[in-house]
Protein backbone atom coordinates (compact mmCIF):
# COMPACT_ATOMS: atom_id res chain seq x y z
CA UNK A 1 0.00 0.00 0.00
CA UNK A 2 1.36 3.41 -1.03
CA UNK A 3 1.24 5.82 1.94
CA UNK A 4 3.15 8.63 0.26
CA UNK A 5 1.41 12.02 0.16
CA UNK A 6 1.58 14.50 -2.72
CA UNK A 7 0.46 17.43 -0.54
CA UNK A 8 2.85 20.39 -1.02
CA UNK A 9 2.21 21.71 2.49
CA UNK A 10 2.78 18.34 4.16
CA UNK A 11 6.08 18.01 2.30
CA UNK A 12 7.03 21.57 3.24
CA UNK A 13 6.31 21.05 6.96
CA UNK A 14 8.20 17.75 7.18
CA UNK A 15 11.18 18.97 5.14
CA UNK A 16 11.27 22.19 7.15
CA UNK A 17 11.51 19.90 10.19
CA UNK A 18 14.42 18.08 8.56
CA UNK A 19 16.32 21.29 7.84
CA UNK A 20 15.60 22.55 11.36
CA UNK A 21 16.99 19.40 12.95
CA UNK A 22 20.01 19.65 10.67
CA UNK A 23 20.61 23.20 11.83
CA UNK A 24 20.21 22.19 15.48
CA UNK A 25 22.83 19.49 15.07
CA UNK A 26 25.07 22.04 13.37
CA UNK A 27 24.60 24.97 15.77
CA UNK A 28 24.30 23.23 19.13
CA UNK A 29 28.08 23.41 19.46
CA UNK A 30 27.78 27.19 19.77
CA UNK A 31 26.20 26.99 23.21
CA UNK A 32 28.75 24.36 24.22
CA UNK A 33 31.83 26.47 23.39
CA UNK A 34 32.69 27.26 27.00
CA UNK A 35 32.35 23.73 28.52
CA UNK A 36 34.15 22.10 25.56
CA UNK A 37 36.87 24.72 25.74
CA UNK A 38 37.30 24.11 29.47
CA UNK A 39 37.34 20.30 29.23
CA UNK A 40 39.96 20.14 26.47
CA UNK A 41 41.95 23.29 27.42
CA UNK A 42 41.44 25.19 24.16
CA UNK A 43 41.80 28.80 22.97
CA UNK A 44 39.03 30.70 21.14
CA UNK A 45 40.77 30.00 17.84
CA UNK A 46 41.04 26.28 18.56
CA UNK A 47 37.45 25.81 19.71
CA UNK A 48 36.23 27.55 16.54
CA UNK A 49 37.62 24.57 14.58
CA UNK A 50 34.44 22.61 15.39
CA UNK A 51 32.80 24.69 12.66
CA UNK A 52 35.69 23.97 10.29
CA UNK A 53 35.48 20.22 10.94
CA UNK A 54 31.80 20.24 10.01
CA UNK A 55 32.50 22.11 6.79
CA UNK A 56 35.27 19.81 5.50
CA UNK A 57 33.15 16.78 4.48
CA UNK A 58 30.04 18.90 4.01
CA UNK A 59 31.84 20.70 1.20
CA UNK A 60 33.94 17.81 -0.07
CA UNK A 61 31.13 15.28 -0.51
CA UNK A 62 28.33 17.70 -1.32
CA UNK A 63 29.02 18.14 -5.05
CA UNK A 64 29.50 14.44 -5.80
CA UNK A 65 26.28 13.50 -4.05
CA UNK A 66 24.39 16.38 -5.66
CA UNK A 67 25.29 15.27 -9.19
CA UNK A 68 23.97 11.81 -8.36
CA UNK A 69 20.81 13.33 -6.85
CA UNK A 70 19.90 15.02 -10.15
CA UNK A 71 18.98 11.54 -11.40
CA UNK A 72 18.16 9.72 -8.14
CA UNK A 73 15.14 9.61 -5.86
CA UNK A 74 15.67 12.72 -3.78
CA UNK A 75 13.41 11.77 -0.87
CA UNK A 76 15.47 8.60 -0.31
CA UNK A 77 18.68 10.64 -0.14
CA UNK A 78 17.09 13.09 2.31
CA UNK A 79 16.05 10.27 4.66
CA UNK A 80 19.43 8.52 4.42
CA UNK A 81 21.42 11.68 5.07
CA UNK A 82 19.26 12.56 8.08
CA UNK A 83 20.02 9.19 9.67
CA UNK A 84 23.77 9.59 9.01
CA UNK A 85 24.08 13.04 10.60
CA UNK A 86 21.91 11.98 13.55
CA UNK A 87 24.24 9.06 14.27
CA UNK A 88 27.27 11.36 13.99
CA UNK A 89 25.68 13.88 16.38
CA UNK A 90 25.20 11.13 18.96
CA UNK A 91 28.85 10.08 18.50
CA UNK A 92 29.90 13.66 19.38
CA UNK A 93 28.55 13.05 22.87
CA UNK A 94 30.77 9.99 23.27
CA UNK A 95 34.01 11.63 22.09
CA UNK A 96 36.90 10.87 24.44
CA UNK A 97 39.28 13.46 22.99
CA UNK A 98 39.30 16.74 21.11
CA UNK A 99 40.30 15.02 17.87
CA UNK A 100 37.51 12.46 18.20
CA UNK A 101 35.02 15.29 18.61
CA UNK A 102 36.36 16.97 15.47
CA UNK A 103 36.04 13.67 13.57
CA UNK A 104 32.45 13.28 14.71
CA UNK A 105 31.66 16.82 13.59
CA UNK A 106 33.02 15.85 10.17
CA UNK A 107 30.48 13.00 10.19
CA UNK A 108 27.68 15.47 10.82
CA UNK A 109 28.89 17.44 7.81
CA UNK A 110 28.89 14.29 5.65
CA UNK A 111 25.32 13.41 6.63
CA UNK A 112 24.07 16.88 5.80
CA UNK A 113 25.91 16.73 2.46
CA UNK A 114 23.90 13.58 1.65
CA UNK A 115 20.50 14.76 2.86
CA UNK A 116 20.10 18.52 2.57
CA UNK A 117 20.98 19.41 -1.07
CA UNK A 118 17.82 17.70 -2.37
CA UNK A 119 15.40 19.44 0.00
CA UNK A 120 15.07 22.73 -1.90
CA UNK A 121 14.84 20.90 -5.22
CA UNK A 122 11.88 18.88 -3.94
CA UNK A 123 10.11 21.98 -2.62
CA UNK A 124 10.73 23.83 -5.91
CA UNK A 125 8.86 21.01 -7.67
CA UNK A 126 5.94 21.24 -5.23
CA UNK A 127 5.45 25.04 -5.60
CA UNK A 128 5.37 27.34 -8.70
CA UNK A 129 7.82 30.22 -9.05
CA UNK A 130 5.45 32.90 -7.74
CA UNK A 131 4.92 30.92 -4.51
CA UNK A 132 8.53 29.90 -3.89
CA UNK A 133 9.52 33.02 -1.98
CA UNK A 134 7.22 32.15 0.90
CA UNK A 135 7.74 28.37 0.57
CA UNK A 136 11.53 28.71 0.67
CA UNK A 137 11.20 31.12 3.58
CA UNK A 138 9.21 28.53 5.54
CA UNK A 139 11.91 26.00 4.68
CA UNK A 140 14.57 28.45 5.81
CA UNK A 141 12.98 28.94 9.20
CA UNK A 142 15.51 26.25 10.10
CA UNK A 143 18.26 28.66 11.24
CA UNK A 144 16.11 30.74 13.64
CA UNK A 145 14.06 27.78 14.90
CA UNK A 146 17.21 25.68 15.15
CA UNK A 147 18.92 28.48 17.05
CA UNK A 148 16.00 28.76 19.49
CA UNK A 149 15.95 25.04 20.20
CA UNK A 150 19.72 24.60 20.05
CA UNK A 151 20.58 27.52 22.30
CA UNK A 152 17.78 27.31 24.87
CA UNK A 153 17.42 23.54 24.97
CA UNK A 154 21.13 22.90 24.53
CA UNK A 155 22.08 25.34 27.29
CA UNK A 156 19.55 23.91 29.73
CA UNK A 157 20.53 20.30 29.03
CA UNK A 158 24.25 21.07 29.19
CA UNK A 159 23.91 22.83 32.53
CA UNK A 160 21.74 20.08 34.03
CA UNK A 161 23.35 16.96 32.56
CA UNK A 162 26.61 18.01 30.86
CA UNK A 163 27.54 18.91 27.30
CA UNK A 164 27.73 15.27 26.17
CA UNK A 165 24.05 14.68 26.93
CA UNK A 166 23.18 17.65 24.74
CA UNK A 167 24.58 15.91 21.67
CA UNK A 168 22.86 12.62 22.50
CA UNK A 169 19.43 14.21 22.91
CA UNK A 170 19.87 16.40 19.81
CA UNK A 171 20.30 13.26 17.70
CA UNK A 172 16.86 11.77 18.45
CA UNK A 173 14.47 13.89 16.28
CA UNK A 174 16.40 13.19 13.09
CA UNK A 175 15.64 9.47 13.22
CA UNK A 176 11.90 10.14 13.58
CA UNK A 177 11.76 12.64 10.72
CA UNK A 178 13.74 10.33 8.44
CA UNK A 179 10.97 7.74 8.82
CA UNK A 180 8.33 10.32 7.81
CA UNK A 181 10.26 11.25 4.67
CA UNK A 182 10.97 7.66 3.65
CA UNK A 183 7.41 6.37 4.01
CA UNK A 184 5.07 9.34 3.64
CA UNK A 185 6.42 11.93 1.14
CA UNK A 186 6.08 11.33 -2.59
CA UNK A 187 8.87 12.18 -5.01
CA UNK A 188 7.46 15.08 -7.13
CA UNK A 189 7.80 15.35 -10.90
CA UNK A 190 10.84 17.47 -11.71
CA UNK A 191 10.33 20.80 -13.40
CA UNK A 192 6.55 20.59 -13.75
CA UNK A 193 6.21 24.32 -13.02
CA UNK A 194 9.23 25.37 -15.08
CA UNK A 195 8.47 23.99 -18.54
CA UNK A 196 6.89 26.14 -21.20
CA UNK A 197 3.58 24.85 -22.52
CA UNK A 198 5.12 23.73 -25.83
CA UNK A 199 8.26 22.18 -24.29
CA UNK A 200 8.37 18.36 -24.25
CA UNK A 201 8.95 16.75 -20.88
CA UNK A 202 12.01 14.94 -22.21
CA UNK A 203 13.82 18.24 -22.87
CA UNK A 204 13.42 19.27 -19.27
CA UNK A 205 14.63 15.85 -18.11
CA UNK A 206 18.13 16.28 -19.57
CA UNK A 207 20.69 16.89 -16.82
CA UNK A 208 22.79 19.96 -17.74
CA UNK A 209 26.60 19.67 -17.48
CA UNK A 210 28.23 20.79 -14.26
CA UNK A 211 29.86 23.67 -16.11
CA UNK A 212 26.40 25.05 -16.95
CA UNK A 213 25.53 25.12 -13.25
CA UNK A 214 28.66 27.12 -12.52
CA UNK A 215 27.84 29.52 -15.35
CA UNK A 216 24.38 30.15 -13.90
CA UNK A 217 25.78 30.87 -10.45
CA UNK A 218 29.09 32.56 -11.17
CA UNK A 219 28.73 34.19 -14.60
CA UNK A 220 25.10 35.31 -14.50
CA UNK A 221 25.44 38.75 -12.84
CA UNK A 222 22.37 38.60 -10.59
CA UNK A 223 23.10 35.07 -9.35
CA UNK A 224 26.77 35.86 -8.75
CA UNK A 225 25.97 38.88 -6.61
CA UNK A 226 23.20 37.06 -4.74
CA UNK A 227 25.69 34.29 -3.96
CA UNK A 228 28.49 36.61 -2.83
CA UNK A 229 26.20 38.81 -0.77
CA UNK A 230 24.42 35.94 0.98
CA UNK A 231 27.65 34.02 1.66
CA UNK A 232 29.23 37.11 3.20
CA UNK A 233 26.12 37.71 5.33
CA UNK A 234 26.14 34.06 6.39
CA UNK A 235 29.82 34.28 7.37
CA UNK A 236 29.13 37.27 9.62
CA UNK A 237 26.03 35.67 11.10
CA UNK A 238 27.81 32.42 11.95
CA UNK A 239 30.71 34.31 13.49
CA UNK A 240 28.61 36.59 15.67
CA UNK A 241 26.20 33.83 16.76
CA UNK A 242 29.04 31.42 17.53
CA UNK A 243 30.34 33.64 20.33
CA UNK A 244 27.13 35.38 21.45
CA UNK A 245 26.64 33.03 24.42
CA UNK A 246 30.28 33.53 25.40
CA UNK A 247 29.83 37.33 25.21
CA UNK A 248 27.01 37.23 27.77
CA UNK A 249 28.86 34.82 30.05
CA UNK A 250 32.07 36.87 30.02
CA UNK A 251 30.64 40.40 30.05
CA UNK A 252 27.53 39.97 32.17
CA UNK A 253 28.34 36.95 34.35
CA UNK A 254 25.36 34.87 33.20
CA UNK A 255 25.13 31.13 33.72
CA UNK A 256 25.22 28.76 30.75
CA UNK A 257 21.47 28.04 30.77
CA UNK A 258 20.49 31.72 31.09
CA UNK A 259 22.94 32.82 28.40
CA UNK A 260 21.73 30.03 26.13
CA UNK A 261 18.11 31.05 26.67
CA UNK A 262 18.80 34.69 25.76
CA UNK A 263 20.88 33.67 22.76
CA UNK A 264 18.18 31.30 21.56
CA UNK A 265 15.36 33.82 21.85
CA UNK A 266 17.37 36.65 20.28
CA UNK A 267 18.58 34.45 17.43
CA UNK A 268 15.14 32.97 16.70
CA UNK A 269 12.00 35.02 17.34
CA UNK A 270 13.06 38.13 15.36
CA UNK A 271 14.62 35.94 12.66
CA UNK A 272 11.49 33.80 12.21
CA UNK A 273 9.44 36.94 11.64
CA UNK A 274 12.09 38.38 9.33
CA UNK A 275 12.37 35.26 7.14
CA UNK A 276 8.59 35.00 6.69
CA UNK A 277 8.03 38.72 6.11
CA UNK A 278 10.87 39.05 3.60
CA UNK A 279 9.67 35.98 1.69
CA UNK A 280 6.12 37.32 1.60
CA UNK A 281 7.33 40.74 0.43
CA UNK A 282 9.44 39.10 -2.27
CA UNK A 283 6.44 37.20 -3.68
CA UNK A 284 4.13 40.23 -3.36
CA UNK A 285 6.34 42.75 -5.16
CA UNK A 286 8.19 40.18 -7.25
CA UNK A 287 5.04 39.51 -9.29
CA UNK A 288 5.51 42.94 -10.84
CA UNK A 289 9.30 43.16 -10.63
CA UNK A 290 11.59 40.20 -9.81
CA UNK A 291 14.22 42.68 -8.59
CA UNK A 292 12.26 42.75 -5.33
CA UNK A 293 13.84 39.39 -4.45
CA UNK A 294 17.16 41.25 -4.15
CA UNK A 295 16.01 44.69 -3.01
CA UNK A 296 14.25 43.46 0.13
CA UNK A 297 17.38 41.78 1.58
CA UNK A 298 19.58 44.66 0.36
CA UNK A 299 17.72 47.17 2.51
CA UNK A 300 17.65 44.80 5.50
CA UNK A 301 21.40 44.16 5.43
CA UNK A 302 22.25 47.81 4.88
CA UNK A 303 20.47 48.67 8.14
CA UNK A 304 21.74 45.61 10.03
CA UNK A 305 25.42 46.66 9.97
CA UNK A 306 25.23 49.79 12.15
CA UNK A 307 22.65 48.21 14.46
CA UNK A 308 24.99 45.30 15.21
CA UNK A 309 28.04 47.56 15.59
CA UNK A 310 26.45 49.79 18.23
CA UNK A 311 24.27 47.09 19.80
CA UNK A 312 27.06 44.64 20.61
CA UNK A 313 29.03 47.37 22.43
CA UNK A 314 26.27 48.20 24.93
CA UNK A 315 27.11 47.76 28.61
CA UNK A 316 23.47 47.33 29.65
CA UNK A 317 22.21 43.79 29.04
CA UNK A 318 18.56 44.82 28.34
CA UNK A 319 19.71 47.46 25.83
CA UNK A 320 22.11 45.02 24.18
CA UNK A 321 19.40 42.36 23.85
CA UNK A 322 16.91 44.88 22.44
CA UNK A 323 19.33 46.18 19.82
CA UNK A 324 20.52 42.71 18.82
CA UNK A 325 16.87 41.67 18.42
CA UNK A 326 16.50 44.45 15.85
CA UNK A 327 19.83 43.49 14.27
CA UNK A 328 18.72 39.86 14.03
CA UNK A 329 15.44 40.84 12.38
CA UNK A 330 17.34 42.81 9.76
CA UNK A 331 20.26 40.40 9.43
CA UNK A 332 18.05 37.41 8.55
CA UNK A 333 16.07 39.30 5.91
CA UNK A 334 18.16 37.74 3.15
CA UNK A 335 17.79 34.06 3.96
CA UNK A 336 14.72 32.40 2.43
CA UNK A 337 14.17 35.00 -0.28
CA UNK A 338 17.71 34.51 -1.64
CA UNK A 339 17.23 30.78 -2.07
CA UNK A 340 13.94 31.43 -3.88
CA UNK A 341 15.61 33.85 -6.30
CA UNK A 342 18.46 31.43 -7.00
CA UNK A 343 16.10 28.46 -7.49
CA UNK A 344 14.09 30.51 -9.98
CA UNK A 345 17.29 31.05 -11.97
CA UNK A 346 18.04 27.31 -12.12
CA UNK A 347 17.10 24.60 -14.62
CA UNK A 348 14.97 21.94 -12.84
CA UNK A 349 17.75 19.37 -13.05
CA UNK A 350 20.53 21.62 -11.85
CA UNK A 351 18.85 22.65 -8.59
CA UNK A 352 20.41 19.99 -6.36
CA UNK A 353 23.85 20.67 -7.83
CA UNK A 354 23.21 24.41 -7.59
CA UNK A 355 22.32 24.05 -3.93
CA UNK A 356 25.49 22.01 -3.34
CA UNK A 357 27.63 24.69 -5.00
CA UNK A 358 25.91 27.34 -2.90
CA UNK A 359 26.61 25.26 0.20
CA UNK A 360 30.31 25.24 -0.66
CA UNK A 361 30.29 29.00 -0.35
CA UNK A 362 28.10 28.86 2.77
CA UNK A 363 30.19 26.05 4.22
CA UNK A 364 33.38 28.07 3.80
CA UNK A 365 31.52 31.05 5.24
CA UNK A 366 30.31 29.08 8.27
CA UNK A 367 33.89 27.99 8.95
CA UNK A 368 35.49 31.40 8.33
CA UNK A 369 32.97 33.35 10.41
CA UNK A 370 33.86 31.83 13.80
CA UNK A 371 37.56 31.78 12.86
CA UNK A 372 37.43 35.47 11.94
CA UNK A 373 35.74 36.46 15.21
CA UNK A 374 37.96 34.11 17.24
CA UNK A 375 41.14 35.48 15.65
CA UNK A 376 40.01 39.07 16.10
CA UNK A 377 39.10 38.31 19.71
CA UNK A 378 42.47 36.73 20.51
CA UNK A 379 44.30 39.60 18.74
CA UNK A 380 42.34 42.43 20.35
CA UNK A 381 42.37 40.76 23.77
CA UNK A 382 46.12 41.34 24.02
CA UNK A 383 45.42 45.08 24.22
CA UNK A 384 41.80 45.27 25.42
CA UNK A 385 41.49 42.17 27.61
CA UNK A 386 39.42 39.04 26.88
CA UNK A 387 36.01 40.64 27.55
CA UNK A 388 36.43 43.85 25.55
CA UNK A 389 38.44 42.04 22.88
CA UNK A 390 35.57 39.67 22.14
CA UNK A 391 33.05 42.53 22.22
CA UNK A 392 34.95 44.62 19.67
CA UNK A 393 35.64 41.60 17.45
CA UNK A 394 31.92 40.84 17.24
CA UNK A 395 30.96 44.50 16.72
CA UNK A 396 33.41 44.95 13.83
CA UNK A 397 32.16 41.73 12.22
CA UNK A 398 28.53 42.85 12.55
CA UNK A 399 29.28 46.20 10.90
CA UNK A 400 30.44 44.42 7.75
CA UNK A 401 26.85 43.48 6.84
CA UNK A 402 26.89 46.71 4.84
CA UNK A 403 29.22 45.09 2.30
CA UNK A 404 26.78 42.19 1.80
CA UNK A 405 24.03 44.75 1.09
CA UNK A 406 26.15 46.23 -1.70
CA UNK A 407 26.07 42.95 -3.65
CA UNK A 408 22.31 42.64 -3.28
CA UNK A 409 21.84 46.08 -4.80
CA UNK A 410 24.01 44.97 -7.71
CA UNK A 411 21.90 41.81 -8.10
CA UNK A 412 18.67 43.84 -8.16
CA UNK A 413 19.85 45.72 -11.26
CA UNK A 414 19.98 42.52 -13.37
CA UNK A 415 17.56 40.05 -11.78
CA UNK A 416 14.56 40.69 -14.08
CA UNK A 417 16.64 40.44 -17.25
CA UNK A 418 18.60 37.37 -16.12
CA UNK A 419 15.50 35.49 -15.00
CA UNK A 420 13.77 36.13 -18.33
CA UNK A 421 16.82 34.92 -20.25
CA UNK A 422 17.37 31.60 -18.46
CA UNK A 423 13.91 30.62 -17.19
CA UNK A 424 11.15 32.33 -19.22
CA UNK A 425 8.44 29.97 -17.94
CA UNK A 426 9.22 30.86 -14.33
CA UNK A 427 9.60 34.55 -15.19
CA UNK A 428 6.11 34.52 -16.65
CA UNK A 429 4.65 33.48 -13.28
CA UNK A 430 6.88 35.68 -11.11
Amino acid sequence: MNLRSTSPWFALVVLAGITTVGFIDRIVVNVLVEPVKAEFGLSDSQVSLMATAFAILHIGAGLLIARYAERATRTALIATGTVVWSIATAVCGAAASWFQLLAARMGVGLGEAIGLPSVQSVIADYFPANKRGFAMSVLMLAPPLGALIGFTGGGAIAQAFGWRSTFLIAAIPGFLLAVLVWFFIAEPERGRFDRKADQPKEAADDVPPFLDVLKRLLVLPSARNLLIGSAFAAMLGFGVNYFFTSLMIRNFGLGLAEAGMYAGVIASAPAILSVLVSGWLGDKFGERNPAAYALVPAVCLLLAGPVYFFGLRQESLPVLLAMISVGTFLGFGYLGITYAALQNLMHPRMRVTGYAVIQIFYGVASALGPILVGWLSDTLSVRLGPDDGLTMAMAVSGAMYVYAAFHYFLAARRLRKDMASVNPAAAATA
